[in-house]
Order: structure tokens, then C-alpha cells, then sequence
């Protein structure tokens, strides 16, 4: 069952019911002020900081779903009150539609011959989000309707708001002028930020508080004030700051009116605290609203928005035959890594954005997927990344945006975090070309009196793994490695030992077999940039302790079918065919084939042929197999799950893309390519009312074969997968992959493909690039040619002459 179709001409996801299995939701906003938007309006909005710095309140868990807050509007026409996005009034609608595009969203519902269009946005440059609100009659009557917005003030600190009641009642401060709602609370407590929600019409009136429109036994369904067709003019003091106003809509039979609603966040300078006592310094959101004050000047801000999507899209694309693979790559992949580049994993419709900030592990992975398209703002997230290392080359496993200081209470001990700072940095120079990076003095701990060059950051990070192995030689796991829920330190006991007698004994000695598969991977990316750089003797030691590394693996990682996933703290394997449960892990097998062990002696394919008989499924590969079915107090939480689900055996989308690439290096490419379409969501439409999230980004999880409910996903959007998936596809499988010297072509395709065409722009120059696939096969290029002289090997060189340069790609 569908829900709604792709626009690919348009960039838009076209949703045709507002009740979808789930809120299908987008984002708004590129820079620091970022809004979340459902298909029915729903979401919050914040400035930089989803905890620090939320403008609108939310409600999670709400019942009824997806009704804990938004960017509400409301029609009352003769006493016939609807929502132009179906929510919160629930009225049912003539006609409703959803586009969900690059960086906006488009609403429209019509109802009784009124017809309503909104348009969602954020500027580029700009601390506030547009409301383009276009009313229609439709009718040969004249029309009289009153249109109200709604907007609800959260008090900055999402997590103190949800709180801190007893304090808070009694802070809420707004300030009226005009067609303008100023909400300044805390504004004589931080003296230099406020919040401000406009239109560019007289209205009729307005309220502040909540309980004078809402009503106190009401909800956002039937606010009193629309349904007595009057605003209260009320003033917030304490309680539970709004917005909203009330605008006469007169409307001639045929006539259309357009409105332009501005949602602003302002941060003054010191010098501009205050015009006078208690009264805010209006004149930067006045500039915004003069800014955006007509239709001319929104029409013009969303299509520079459209010309920056249409810039950071045409890095990367192809023309293939499967309609579907060129929205995947040309489209909504790419859009999701932008994303989750600039929110990691902190505010989604999963993510309450008060638990998480920025990831360190996780934000240097989602640096892969979009380094191509903003490699300026690449460079500074690294750096901002690297600054909050630790000295021993461990590093904070998460920090605050707007702070950017590492957080206290998360901490670090998670040992894989320190390795994906490498392969972040790999990945920038290669795009880039600029090795400068390297140079830059870095603090520890956001520490300047402890700053070293990057480059010393990355020998840190690469040491961490050798300076902290166990008693196999393995990596130690230490709280964690990429699988958060794998605590194999978690309790130390002896076997048989019963967990009230539990008593901890010296040192925590579980190791892990992915991390060290990583370290191979991602270390052998050491010794090359090392290599590159004229640091031979750094190199030299880095191959050697990459290759001791593949031979620990291979001696005590190796299961006889497949790899081990770890050691407990008691020696025991862990992701063995000697465990009664969790016999076989998916995230060993993928790394240690990337960090090419086993690829002599057949071993790599061998483990991925138990991958596909143990872990696969019409959805995608399982985590791990067979399911725990009890609590394992020495596994920690990933026993602690129902079958099926999370990390129990569920479909972890992430590290599905490291299969994938693992049979592209093996040259299965026909392998490669099925379990790419098993989880990319445009593959996954016709089965919405299974999958319920959105079919046009990734979700982190789907429930896994165990499962009551196989198939259905969650926590989609701010994930990993979607940089590993992007990265699987254009690296590993089209084949298309950056190195120092030029692009790399390598593709590892299904055998019956004709052959396809990539445009990618790299350092400057385009390149266009059609691969042949004359004699059906999935890998090997026996010929490449460009500008119609033939290349030796299969790397295209680098120009530098910022032109266009032809390629053609035989594959044999």
C-alpha cells in the first residue's frame, strides 16, 4: 500500500493522506536554525542546540500521535473551524497534499471551497523559518474567514522545560508590537536572545497564553479562541507562552491572498542587550521581517534555496535504468547525509534532542556522505571533533553543539571512536586534496594549552587500539565499540557465578573482533596518508601493526565458517558456533573483509556466504542470528531486547552497507546490489503500510525475522546509514571512489547491467563517466579512456583546469 508517489523532476516526496503509518516528517533549515515538519505540520524548531537553544515546544509519546506541538494553523470559516494540514483540527479535508522537498515543505487542504497553501522554510543565512500562507476562494461567493497560527514558546532548555514546573510557571515573558509576538523569557536572565513570530498584515488580534486560546480543558483540536472566532488580546505572565494570531481574510469569489509568517530566533551582541528596562532590542527581527516582508523577496529566498540544492546535488549523479537507484543517489541519499551532518543523532521524531548532541563516532562517519558536497564545513567539523579527544587518543563519545564541549556525563571509553577520526580525515583529503588540515594546532579536552597538529591526533587515535589490547592480542571493547549495546565489561563474574555474588575482579579484559577488523581497515588508511605525506617511518610502523593485527584476527578472530565478534571478560567467544545463542554477528564479517583479511585464502567469502544463510532476509540482513531469547547479565543491555528488535537480531540498516561493500571488494556485485534494494527506501514503498517510516530516507532499525512485527521500521532519519549506504553504493558498487591521485574507478555491478553513466565534480574538474558493461560482468575495467585517450590502470587523473572531461569505462 502507498501513501503518496515521488516527484523526481521536483525533488519532492508527495505524500496524499495526511494519515500516513507514521508521521512522515522533513527538515528545514542548512545552518544553525533547524525546524522539524511533519506531514500534518507537527514538530519544534531550534537554534543551533536541540536541547540548549528549543524556540517551540513538543510533546513526545503524545497520544494522539504526532498532536504534541507544531506550526498549527486554523481556518474558521462561519463557524466551520479546519486545519489546512488535516492536524490538529481534524476536520476532514476535500483535498489534502504534502510535498516534502529540499529543505522545505508544502502543505495544502481544502474545505468548503476555501483552499489553503503553506510553504515551510528556511532561508539560507537566516535565523527564522517562512510561512508562505496562501488563501483561496474557490466559490462564487464572496468569502469572510478568520485565519489563526499557533505557535507554543518552549523556554530554551528542552530539558529544564519539561521539568522544571515549579520554577517555570512563573518565568514566561512575551511582548506585543504591532503584528510582532516577542517571547523574551529568560531575556533579563541571559540578556542577549529572544524569539519573535510575525506577520506582514494587520491582524485582528492575538493571544500569548496558552490557557486564554487553548482553553484549560481543551487541546490544540478545539482551541476556544477559533471556535469563538475572536483572539483575547491576552499577555502571557508564567505560565505557558504562545503566538498566535488572528487575521480578516475578505475574499471575492475567485480571489486568492498571500501572508507571510516569519519564525525568528535572535542572539544579540552585549552592546545590544536592550533598548530600555525590561523591553527587548527589537531591531535585528525587525531586519528580518523587512527582509521578508513581501512575496517577491520569500519567492526569491526559496528559489536561491532550490539553487543551493540543485549545487550540492549535482556533485554526485547517475542515469541508470532503475528509476528507483536514481532517486536513492541523486536525490534522497544524499539529502539525508546533509541531514545528518548537521544534526548527528540529537533531534528526530526517535530523538528527543535533550539526550544527545553531536556523536563523535557518529558524526565522523556521517562526514563520509557529505564531504563531497560542503568539504569547507567538513573541514570544520573535524576539527571541532578532534578538539574534544582526550589526550590518550580516546575521545568524548558525544558533545553539545552549541558548546561544543565534550559531555561529562556520556563520557569516552567507547575504544572504536578513536579509529573513525582517521578515516574522517582520510576522507576529507582525499576529496579535497588538502593535506593542510594536517598542520592544524588541535586541543585535547577543548584545552588550547594542550594543542597539537591533527596529524598527532590521528597517531594518538591509531594508538589507542595497540596501547590497549587484551589478553588474544585483540582491541580491547572497553564500555563499548560500535555496538552501543554489546557491554561485555558490563558485570565481571565467573561462570556459574550467580549475579547476587557478583564480585568485580582486576581490569576489564573483553576484546573485540570488529574493532580489530577496523583497525586493519581504517589503519592501513593510516600508513598510506602517512605514506603520502613523507612520513615514511610512521607509515612503516603502521603497516607492520596493521599486518600483526590481521594475523591476531586470523589465529584467535576466525571461527571456522565465519568471524568471532569478541571475547568476554571471561575469554569466551562471543559470535561463535560454540554459543548456544548469537552464534554469528554481522559487524565482524563486513569490517574484517574491509580491512582485507581472509581475502587470500577464501575465508572472506565463506563468511559471507553464513551471512547470507544466517542473517538474511526479504528486508535486509539481521544483526545477529539466532536471537537471544534470555538475559545475558555479561552481554549487558543487546540480551535485553525481545527477539527481532534493535540490536537483538533486528535489521540494523548501518551496518548492512558494510556487507554490501564487503561482497563489492569479493566481486559479487549481483550480492552487492540485492541487499542495497533489500533496505533503500524507495524499494521499500509499495510496502508502506509494513515499513510505516517514510519511504524516501533510511531508518536505523527494522524489526528483524524474529520479530511479531518483521519488517517494520524505526528511528528513521538521523543515522548512520545513511553516509554507509551512500558510501556502499557510490564507492563500492558504481564503483566511482576518490584517492589522492584521482578517481578511482572500481565498480562491482549486477552482471545483467548494461552499463550506466556517473557526473561527479572532484577538485574542480566534472567528470563524465559512462561505464560498459559489454560482456556482463560485475567487476574489472579493462579499458578507460578520457578525452579519447586511453589511461593506463583505472584511476582518472586530476586536471585541474576546472573543465568538463569525458570518460568511458569498459568493463570485461
Amino acid at each position: 500500500m502507498q501513501y503518496g508517489f515521488f516527484d523526481d523532476l521536483n525533488r519532492e516526496y508527495v505524500i496524499t493522506t495526511p494519515t500516513t503509518p507514521y508521521p512522515w516528517i522533513n527538515y528545514l533549515g542548512s545552518q544553525e536554525y533547524f525546524s522539524l515538519i511533519s506531514n500534518t505540520a507537527g514538530g519544534y524548531s531550534f537554534y543551533k542546540d536541540a536541547k540548549l537553544r528549543r524556540i517551540t515546544r513538543f510533546r513526545y509519546n503524545n497520544v494522539p500521535l504526532d498532536l504534541g506541538g507544531g506550526r498549527y494553523y486554523y481556518i474558521n470559516d462561519g463557524g466551520d473551524v479546519w486545519s489546512p494540514g488535516w492536524a490538529p483540527a481534524k476536520k476532514e479535508l476535500e483535498n489534502y497534499e504534502c510535498r516534502h522537498g529540499m529543505g522545505y515543505t508544502k502543505i495544502s487542504g481544502e474545505r468548503g471551497g476555501v483552499e489553503t497553501n503553506i510553504t515551510f522554510f528556511v532561508p539560507l543565512n537566516t535565523n527564522a523559518e517562512v510561512h508562505k500562507v496562501i488563501v483561496k476562494n474557490k466559490t462564487n461567493d464572496n468569502k469572510k474567514v478568520k485565519l489563526f497560527s499557533f505557535v507554543e514558546w518552549c523556554l530554551w532548555n528542552a530539558l529544564d522545560d519539561m521539568t522544571n514546573f515549579q520554577r517555570n510557571y512563573n518565568t514566561g515573558e512575551v511582548e506585543v508590537k504591532g503584528s510582532v509576538i516577542y517571547h523574551k523569557t529568560e531575556y533579563k536572565e541571559r540578556r542577549n536572545h529572544y524569539a519573535f513570530f510575525s506577520v506582514n498584515a494587520p491582524i485582528c488580534g492575538f493571544d500569548s497564553d496558552r490557557e486564554s486560546f487553548i482553553g484549560t480543558y481543551n487541546g490544540f483540536e478545539n482551541p476556544q479562541a477559533v471556535y469563538a472566532g475572536q483572539s483575547n488580546n491576552s499577555v502571557a505572565d508564567g505560565w505557558h507562552p504562545i503566538a498566535s494570531h488572528c487575521v480578516e481574510v475578505d475574499l471575492e469569489p475567485g480571489e486568492t491572498k498571500e501572508y507571510i509568517f516569519l519564525l525568528g530566533y535572535v542572539e544579540n551582541d552585549l552592546e545590544d542587550k536592550w533598548e530600555s528596562k525590561n523591553i527587548i532590542n527589537k531591531k535585528k527581527a525587525e531586519a528580518m521581517i523587512e527582509a521578508f516582508k513581501t512575496v517577491d523577496a520569500v519567492d526569491k529566498a526559496l528559489k536561491e534555496l532550490s539553487e543551493y540544492w540543485d549545487q550540492l546535488l549535482s556533485k554526485y549523479r547517475i542515469d541508470s535504468a532503475d528509476d528507483k537507484l536514481n532517486r536513492m543517489v541523486n536525490i534522497w541519499n544524499q539529502y539525508q547525509c546533509m541531514v545528518t551532518f548537521n544534526l548527528s543523532r540529537s533531534a528526530s521524531y526517535f530523538e528527543s534532542g535533550i539526550g544527545r548532541g553531536m556523536g563523535f563516532r557518529d558524526s565522523n562517519q556521517d562526514l563520509l556522505g557529505f564531504v563531497h558536497q560542503i568539504p569547507d564545513r567538513a573541514r570544520e567539523r573535524i576539527i571541532d571533533l578532534a578538539s574534544t579527544q582526550l589526550e590518550d587518543g580516546g575521545a568524548y563519545h558525544q558533545y553539545q553543539p552549541l558548546t561544543k564541549k565534550g559531555n561529562d556525563e556520556i563520557g569516552g571509553n567507547f575504544n572504536d571512536d578513536p579509529l573513525w577520526l582517521i578515516l574522517a580525515v582520510v576522507a576529507y583529503i582525499k576529496e579535497t586534496g588538502d593535506f593542510s588540515i594536517l598542520d592544524v594546532m588541535t586541543p585535547f579536552d577543548n584545552d588550547e594549552t594542550k594543542s597539537t597538529p591533527l596529524s598527532d591526533h590521528l597517531k594518538r587515535s591509531f594508538d589507542h587500539v595497540i596501547h590497549n589490547l587484551g589478553p588474544h592480542g585483540l582491541p580491547l571493547i572497553g564500555r563499548a565499540d560500535w555496538n552501543d549495546c554489546l557491554n561485555l565489561n558490563c558485570f565481571s563474574m565467573e561462570p556459574g557465578e550467580s549475579f547476587q555474588t557478583t564480585t568485580s575482579k582486576d581490569g576489564k579484559v573483553a576484546e573485540s573482533v570488529m574493532i580489530a577488523g577496523m583497525f586493519c581497515y581504517i589503519g592501513e588508511e593510516y600508513a598510506k596518508l602517512m605514506k603520502k605525506t613523507g612520513n615514511d617511518s610512521e607509515a612503516d610502523r603502521a603497516y607492520l601493526e596493521v599486518d600483526k593485527m590481521r594475523k591476531t584476527i586470523m589465529e584467535h578472530g576466525w571461527d571456522g565458517s565465519w568471524f568471532v565478534r569478541a571475547y568476554d571478560d571471561f575469554g569466551r567467544k562471543v559470535g561463535s558456533d560454540d554459543n548456544e545463542e548469537g552464534k554469528i554477528f554481522i559487524e565482524s564479517q563486513g569490517l574484517c573483509i574491509m580491512g582485507n583479511c581472509g581475502m587470500e585464502d577464501g575465508k572472506a567469502i565463506k563468511a559471507l556466504d553464513a551471512v547470507e544463510e544466517r542473517l538474511a532476509t526479504k528486508y535486509g540482513l539481521v544483526l545477529q542470528n539466532p536471537a537471544f531469547t534470555k538475559y545475558y547479565v555479561e552481554y549487558g543491555e543487546i540480551s535485553t531486547y525481545p527477539a527481532g528488535y534493535k540490536e537483538n537480531a533486528g535489521i540494523f540498516c548501518h551496518n548492512n552497507a558494510w556487507i554490501m561493500a564487503a561482497e563489492a571488494l569479493v566481486g559479487r556485485g549481483d550480492k552487492a546490489f540485492d541487499y542495497y534494494t533489500r533496505i533503500a527506501p524507495a524499494y521499500t514503498e509499495e510496502y508502506s503500510e509494513i515499513h510505516r517510516m517514510e519511504p524516501y530516507v533510511y531508518s536505523q532499525m527494522v524489526a528483524g525475522k524474529d520479530a511479531k512485527r518483521h519488517g517494520e521500521a524505526k528511528n528513521s532519519w538521523l543515522t548512520g546509514t545513511a553516509s554507509w549506504n551512500f558510501i556502499a553504493i557510490s564507492q563500492y558498487i558504481l564503483g566511482i571512489k576518490p584517492e589522492y591521485d584521482g578517481l578511482q574507478i572500481d565498480p562491482s555491478i549486477p552482471k545483467s547491467w548494461d552499463g550506466y553513466k556517473i557526473t561527479r565534480e572532484f577538485r574542480g574538474d566534472i567528470y563524465e563517466i559512462t561505464i560498459k558493461n559489454p560482456n556482463h560482468v560485475s567487476s574489472g575495467v579493462v579499458k578507460l579512456t578520457v578525452d579519447g585517450k586511453e589511461v593506463e590502470g583505472n584511476i582518472l587523473p586530476i586536471f585541474g583546469d576546472k573543465k568538463k572531461h569525458v570518460a568511458e569505462v569498459i568493463l570485461g
